[in-house]
């Protein structure tokens, strides 16, 4: 019986933290409160109105003077409008990117995880669409890649899984393991003397390896 690629990665794998489940709205009926006091805002108001460019802010100081303060949303706008017109607000969109890179680089080690864990339990057509998650979410890592192609290989998905292992051949062209795989998909595909040219390279590669050379052995002479 042809060895399928079910093994452990031999590639690094990542080690970082588990990303952490975005908290639950609290979706508790009525108004929310103002964030801000009448005092605060109307102070607010009053350094709008001293710059001489009436804003929102100003219109929302007023208000709560008056004592109909907007609910939390607008005071926090209001507040934020404030603040960018004395100068001292972050900038916005680097804060959000950085955020969203965040969130992306440990969604990719904790799916990374999540799919090593399906393949260890054989769970091959699950680890796929998990690891097919991880790979869009940081294209080009060898690990995520490596782990990708087994679950394709090992579900069935043969093409997918030669375009998986040629991915991490491009990252990596001295990947043994990926030429391997490689090998092993293109005989499945009935390519072959393309196998057999990624056998050998797996063999020269690694000689140590008895796995590479009975792979290359089982696929009998040229």
């Amino acid at each position: 019986m042809e060895h399928q690629p079910d093994g452990e990665s031999h590639g690094p794998a990542f080690d970082g933290a588990a990303a952490d489940d975005p908290p639950a709205r609290d979706d508790a009926g009525g108004d929310a409160p103002a964030s801000a006091g009448g005092d605060e805002a109307a102070s607010a108001a009053g350094e709008a109105a001293a710059s001489g460019e009436p804003t929102e802010a100003a219109e929302a100081g007023a208000a709560a003077a008056r004592g109909d303060a907007p609910d939390g949303d607008a005071a926090q706008d209001a507040e934020a409008e404030a603040a960018a017109a004395r100068g001292d607000a972050p900038d916005g969109d680097a804060a959000q990117d950085a955020e969203a890179e965040a969130a992306d680089r440990e969604g990719a080690y904790e799916l990374l995880r999540r799919g090593q864990a399906l393949l260890r339990d054989r769970h091959h057509a699950q680890a796929a669409i998990v690891l097919g998650r991880a790979a869009r979410i940081e294209p080009g890592k060898a690990s995520i890649l490596e782990a990708l192609a087994r679950a394709y290989y090992n579900s069935g998905q043969t093409q997918l899984a030669a375009e998986a292992f040629s991915a991490l051949l491009e990252v990596d062209p001295s990947a043994h393991y990926g030429h391997f795989g490689l090998g092993l998909s293109f005989k499945r595909l009935g390519r072959r003397r393309e196998a057999r040219t990624h056998l050998r390279l797996a063999v020269a590669l690694d000689p140590r390896s008895p796995l590479y050379r009975r792979a290359l052995e089982r696929l009998g002479p040229s």
